[in-house]
């Protein structure tokens, strides 16, 4: 019998889901405006570097944690995850970016989706007893929707790529074939990233570059910005 778990998964990470992902850069549009990122191979690095560098510290290991605290059922982990999202965002906007994508979520996956734990989640987010965040709130689905969790990391990194990849498009621009052939040639990253996500060095949660940290605090003092971050 086939297993609805992939269509979930496809639901679940659609880079066109009516969240406003569409509406962030993540600081790509500062490195564009500075001409750091100017062609396919910039392109190219700037989506290596950041899924590698950042996501894998950061938004990609707390999905693979809200996702064990799911299975687990314990929703204290998640709180602590939640707060921990929190502090390792250091620019206001992307924390800002974090919290408005996760509730966004909520409010899509709450009414098709029976999850005790993310009902729970929610209603702490309206008692501000806690901020809420897309990563983590993705794992709560993830979990809930009985996906894989190798296949939700893949699916969790893929969607992101995808949109710094068409942001690229967008904002360098490049042609719509030279996109593809970026997405194409990161699957072997994906994978490897999927692989050390799936247990995350809790000694490294956080880490990332400090570029592009400052990158997306300068994305505010742009002259004209078509992004929100």
């Amino acid at each position: 019998m086939f297993n609805t778990s992939l269509l979930s998964l496809l639901q679940l990470s659609d880079p066109t889901l009516p969240i406003g992902g569409y509406a962030h850069s993540n600081g790509l549009e500062t490195y564009v405006q500075k001409g750091i990122v100017k062609d396919v191979a910039t392109a190219k690095e700037y989506v290596t570097e950041m899924l590698s560098q950042n996501l894998q510290y950061t938004d990609g290991a707390f999905v693979s944690l809200a996702f064990d605290a799911a299975l687990e059922n314990n929703f204290e982990r998640i709180l602590e995850l939640d707060d921990e999202c929190t502090a390792v965002k250091l620019p206001r906007e992307i924390r800002q970016a974090s919290q408005k994508l996760g509730m966004r979520l909520l409010k899509i996956f709450q009414p098709i989706c029976e999850s005790e734990m993310a009902i729970r989640y929610k209603e702490a987010i309206h008692q501000q007893k806690t901020v809420g965040h897309y990563s983590i709130v993705f794992g709560l689905y993830a979990h809930a929707l009985q996906i894989p969790k190798s296949e939700a990391l893949a699916g969790f990194y893929y969607s992101a790529a995808v949109g710094m990849v068409t942001n690229s498009v967008k904002l360098i621009p490049l042609g719509q074939q030279d996109g593809q052939q970026i997405l194409f040639s990161l699957q072997p990253l994906i994978a490897e990233l999927v692989e050390h996500s799936l247990e995350p060095d809790r000694n490294l949660i956080g880490l990332c570059c400090s570029g592009f940290d400052i990158r997306c605090m300068q994305h505010e003092q742009l002259y004209s910005r078509l992004y929100m971050s």
